[in-house]
């Protein structure tokens, strides 16, 4: 580029840490500012397999392949699919070698693309407050903690509930109409074998009647837990539940897959941690917006879809590599953005289309049949 552009991106997620770690590898100044304290203030989630047409492609870009597989988790590939009954339906498991969709715990990917920024390129505990438009492209960012800073691209690497989007689009996520309530086991290996056995290796869904129970292996013997329904975002108040009390909502989830197999409720029983209550959000499809000059969006900023795909993560990642590697190709910033904007918004709409066809099929009336004629398709 002929002029280095001032660049902020807001967000410090995979996909806004990716594209900052490319930019540097292209010698381009970048700052990344976070709403979070310091990187390790919030959990970052269950594990990400990596795709090989997405996540891996912008690793390797970021030259960080070798670094991701060396603490990935190829046996995290396997995928089981059972009934309410405990029958296992269907099961794919990686053969001797076969590392296409290696796991990675989304804390230690987090960590390693920390690693590899130059120091300082991340200002923790700047909460963006409002841009202000300057006219011709650049903006000024108000931060709640700390002073206004001008820059002549903001990448809106925010989330859900992005402070960037407003600024190109008027739409909002909306509820899709499930409710994931987390919760978690640890030392699965040996506090709770018979539950161990269950899950596997990698990732398990039982599915029935508008219900399911996930559970996905992490790092150090853990098991996340997401116990999935359908019904009103607001459930917990309607029955007078008090998500601050584990053992009222232990309770009402109970009843709420009352009737399946004993080794199925342990995932809900067996835990010692609390619950967390995630009501699913989504984009429209398409989300789009009109080109504006000095502003862009990448990740779940752009197009947050429901996680049954298992694309949103690695299209983040993909987003960022895809932004910085055409701001370093083009000359003129505006239209490094054009271009990408080009590229990524069909394809998002496109993994959006898929990912809530999957909510719509692990999550069904007739669950978990539309899930097993799914996963007999793809494997």
């Amino acid at each position: 580029m002929t002029t280095t552009p001032r660049i902020a991106i807001i967000g410090a997620g995979p996909g806004g840490l990716l594209c900052a770690r490319v930019l540097q590898r292209h010698g381009i100044p970048v700052t990344v500012f976070d709403r979070d304290a310091y990187a390790e203030d919030r959990p970052q989630g269950g594990t990400l397999d990596l795709q090989e047409d997405t996540g891996q492609v912008a690793l390797r870009a970021a030259g960080l392949d070798r670094e991701c597989a060396a603490v990935a988790r190829p046996q995290g590939q396997e995928m089981r699919l059972l009934d309410h009954t405990g029958t296992l339906l269907f099961r794919h498991g990686p053969e001797a070698g076969e590392e296409t969709r290696p796991e990675i715990d989304r804390g230690r990917l987090r960590r390693l693309l920390l690693d590899a920024l130059a120091p300082g390129t991340v200002r923790w505990g700047r909460y963006l407050r409002m841009l202000h438009p300057l006219g011709g492209g650049p903006h000024r960012a108000e931060f709640d903690d700390g002073p206004d800073e001008t820059f002549d691209l903001v990448i809106g690497a925010d989330g859900a509930w992005s402070r960037v989007r407003p600024l190109l689009s008027d739409d909002t996520p909306h509820y899709c109409g499930v409710t994931f309530v987390e919760t978690g086991i640890d030392d699965a290996d040996s506090r709770h074998p018979d539950v161990a056995r269950l899950v596997g290796d990698g990732s398990m869904m039982a599915a029935y009647d508008n219900k399911a129970l996930l559970a996905q292996r992490t790092g150090r013997g853990r098991i996340r837990v997401y116990a999935a329904f359908r019904g009103s975002q607001d459930w917990a108040l309607e029955q007078g539940v008090d998500l601050a009390d584990p053992e009222a909502v232990r309770a009402a989830l109970l009843r709420r897959f009352s009737g399946w197999d004993d080794r199925l409720l342990a995932l809900l029983r067996d835990t010692g941690a609390g619950f967390v209550n995630r009501p699913l959000y989504a984009l429209p499809v398409p989300h789009t917006w009109t080109h504006t000059p000095g502003l862009t969006l990448l990740g779940d900023a752009a197009h947050l879809m429901p996680p049954f795909s298992a694309r949103g993560a690695n299209l983040a990642l993909l987003d960022g590599c895809d932004l910085a590697q055409s701001l370093a190709r083009h000359a003129d910033a505006d239209e490094a953005v054009r271009a990408y904007e080009a590229v990524m918004l069909p394809r998002a709409a496109a993994a959006a289309e898929v990912a809530a066809r999957c909510l719509d099929d692990a999550v069904a009336a007739d669950a978990p049949q539309g899930s097993l004629r799914r996963l007999a398709r793809r494997h």
